[in-house]
């Protein structure tokens, strides 16, 4: 059993009697206690998708829930679905657009590494790769002589999302993208 401390972002953990995905933990140090810290979670039901948030000291134990993952692709959006075929045995696995839309801009029919998370074979959430390649489609035109280090300038991908890249990145750039940060991670490799 894992302490509060351990748990991280779309683990899913038993609590009152039901199985929650953890969707986001911010982790305090109140002033003056003699204890560690404090970690409020954001959770879901994995059945009624219903969110609650709590707070657990750093050495309350948690239960994991049972799930599985499973290897997917990207195949298609269905009105409010998104569907995802598992690379192994081709189950289609269907997951509600507003469920996952910060994962959807870090994703297209090319990206590999994806999982899909199972809680009692109901698909509840994605795991994404660390990193993600995608092309930049608008950009301000990149300048010449421009280093690495030097400033940043937004981009947009072609999956709608917008970060910052460094200067000499061009519309048309494969980039690597850090999906937790947010952040360009360097040029794709071509």
């Amino acid at each position: 059993m894992p302490k509060a401390s351990d748990i991280k972002k779309n683990m899913a953990i038993e609590y009152d009697g039901k199985t929650y995905i953890v969707r986001d933990i911010e982790r305090s140090v109140p002033q003056g206690r003699a204890g560690g810290s404090l970690y409020r979670m954001r959770m879901y039901d994995v059945v009624t998708d219903r969110k609650i948030d709590e707070t657990f000291k750093d050495s309350d134990m948690l239960n994991l829930a049972d799930l599985v993952r499973r290897p997917v692709m990207f195949s298609y959006a269905d009105g409010e679905e998104c569907v995802f075929m598992d690379n192994e045995d081709y189950t289609p696995y269907s997951l509600n657009k507003s469920s996952i839309e910060e994962e959807l801009l870090f994703i297209n029919e090319a990206t590999a590494g994806i999982q899909i998370v199972l809680v009692d074979d109901v698909p509840v959430t994605l795991e994404l790769p660390t990193n993600v390649e995608l092309e930049v489609i608008e950009t301000d035109p990149s300048i010449k002589g421009a280093s690495a280090t030097s400033r940043n300038k937004p981009a947009k991908l072609a999956t709608g999302a917008i970060i910052q890249v460094p200067e000499h990145i061009s519309t048309g750039d494969k980039i690597k993208v850090n999906v937790e940060e947010r952040k360009f991670a360097g040029r794709a490799e071509k």
